[in-house]
């Protein structure tokens, strides 16, 4: 029975995700690099995994090969859905063309916006808006990869949760994303409930203690840190260059970045005032969002006076200008014009052919700006062909400003790369703001980077590691007439005398709550109620008191 009992426990960090199939590496294109073919055949075999590699890795012809595979795999199962889909966002489609022409792939991705638009079998792409806005219907399709998912933010929060349950009845679910916001975990915790991984509701209270002063402030608990790393780990894989799988870093070294920030000159403030009537000379740095977003919008002309000055200095060479505001959007489109600087300018009420026309035009060198918001330009975009970024200004929204920079910062990048940041005195809290957002974000990174290193895609040794927080230490304390124990209640009791006991007094614990102690041996450590009241594999042992207290008091 203790036997069982252990195995009920070792299941409990036992993560295994696994809905693919295993495929020998010559199975893979060979014009894959070592990197990027090992993560295909470890995708492959989830079949439900996340492509979290740093900018430049490649991750369209991994999301191509992983799909193709699964095509090929179900060629001849007549009960499989042939079709696989990209869902991108927009003005990428280009670079998964320009990469599946390169793998030779002779029919596909087609581009598609609705589902009249689906025939036959074989690799189709489109934008999220599509999806979104149900146009073209997911259940066409038995395999489908999220390209830059963390986009799907800027939908809204619900918008956001309602797009990911849509792929419930897709057999092959992908993410693929260079920034996927790891201090935001419930990002991350959102792209497991897509997978199918684990549900949102159940991983947040599994890992993670409630802020009671910030509803949506997620905080892990430090006694599940390394679970949940180990979890992360077992259906994501955080790559951030190719010595991280053990292959040589050769022709993947990132340029030098230089991030320059300016404090434009401090103006007056003589539209707002005080609720005495008097002007604000300063105003207040600790900006909610209204107040950052009023602040860019009165400083706009110092800041279109700093980018005037900047401009020149770039000699000609093509830059980018992030804006977050449509006023900033026309702002700089007449600095530009008047300048003489030709620019494509990109934006929501263009029709999608334009906006993709416009981007293309700047990388073909035809504009020497662009003029973009982060939240539309920012993700998948390769714009290596320049090496200047200029930001407006700046917002609280770190995904965005990270997207945006590594637009140009990537692996692969033949030049220093150059990013000023506009900002202003009262936006000095902003400031602080975004860039530990940047810090913690590196943090965790470094956390994935050396699990990857120490453990490998396959994941061997994690569960030596997580089994170190099984058992509790025996500790035994008699008195004239009662003997307390402090132990696993299971292993003590099965240990007992039958009928030995006439009293229970017990707390019973919710079975899917993981807050109650560090042990997997706590009662709590289960994935649902009804595994904890199948009792621990079946042990009958008054199996709903605390675990690890035993009182016995002597007649």
């Amino acid at each position: 029975m203790l036997a069982d009992y252990r195995a009920f426990l070792e299941g409990k960090f036992r993560f295994s995700h696994a809905h693919g199939f295993a495929i020998d590496p010559s199975a893979v294109h060979p014009l894959l690099k070592p990197h990027q073919r090992d993560m295909v055949q470890w995708g492959v075999a989830k079949g439900r995994a996340a492509y979290f590699a740093a900018f430049g890795l490649g991750k369209s012809v991994i999301q191509l090969e992983t799909l193709r595979l699964v095509l090929a795999h179900h060629e001849d199962d007549p009960a499989f859905v042939g079709r696989a889909l990209i869902i991108c966002p927009l003005g990428v489609r280009q670079e998964f063309a320009h990469d599946a022409a390169m793998l030779g792939y002779d029919d596909g991705p087609r581009f598609v916006r609705r589902s009249e638009d689906v025939g036959g079998p074989g690799l189709y792409i489109t934008n999220y808006e599509s999806v979104r806005d149900g146009k073209l219907d997911v259940a066409l399709f038995g395999a489908v990869s999220l390209d830059e998912a963390s986009i799907l933010r800027s939908y809204g929060s619900k918008t956001y949760q309602t797009f990911l349950t849509l792929f419930d009845g897709v057999p092959y679910r992908f993410v693929a994303t260079a920034t996927p916001s790891p201090n935001r975990y419930k990002e991350l915790i959102h792209y497991a409930g897509f997978l199918g991984v684990m549900d949102t509701g159940q991983a947040l209270t599994r890992f993670f203690q409630r802020d009671s002063e910030q509803a949506n402030n997620l905080t892990l608990y430090p006694h599940m840190e390394a679970e949940f790393f180990a979890w992360l780990h077992s259906w994501a894989v955080f790559v951030q260059e190719p010595a991280d799988l053990g292959y040589p870093n050769e022709g993947y070294a990132l340029p030098p970045l230089d991030v320059r920030y300016h404090e434009v000159a401090r103006v007056i403030d003589t539209t707002t005032q005080e609720r005495d009537g008097q002007g604000i000379l300063i105003r207040d740095s600790a900006l909610g969002l209204s107040g950052a977003a009023l602040e860019k919008r009165e400083r706009l002309p110092a800041r279109l006076a700093a980018l005037a000055e900047l401009v020149p200095t770039f000699g000609g060479a093509p830059f980018i200008v992030w804006v977050d505001l449509n006023d900033e959007q026309d702002a700089v489109e007449g600095l530009l014009a008047d300048m003489g600087v030709a620019f494509s300018s990109v934006y929501g009420a263009l029709e999608l052919d334009e906006q993709e026309a416009r981007v293309l035009a700047f990388k073909r060198g035809e504009t020497q700006a662009l003029i973009g918001k982060p939240v539309m330009l920012g993700s998948g975009v390769n714009l290596q062909h320049c090496a200047t970024a200029v930001f407006l200004g700046i917002t609280y929204k770190f995904n965005d400003f990270a997207q945006a920079i590594h637009r140009i910062h990537r692996f692969l990048q033949e030049r220093p790369v150059t990013v000023h940041v506009l900002s202003t005195a009262a936006e000095r809290e902003v400031l602080k703001t975004l860039r530990a957002k940047w810090a913690e974000d590196l943090s965790l990174r470094r956390t994935m980077q050396q699990l990857i290193r120490q453990f490998g895609l396959a994941g061997v040794g994690l569960h030596d590691v997580l089994a170190r927080s099984m058992g509790c230490e025996r500790r035994e304390v008699r008195g004239e007439t009662f003997t307390a124990v402090h132990a696993d209640c299971v292993d003590e009791t099965a240990r007992m005398d039958t009928s030995s006991v006439d009293l229970i007094v017990t707390s019973i614990p919710f079975g899917n709550h993981y807050e109650y102690s560090a042990s997997y041996n706590d009662f709590g450590h289960n994935d649902d109620n009804g595994r904890h009241d199948d009792n621990h594999g079946g042990m009958n042992v008054n199996h709903k008191e605390p675990s690890n207290m035993c009182v016995y008091v002597h007649r």
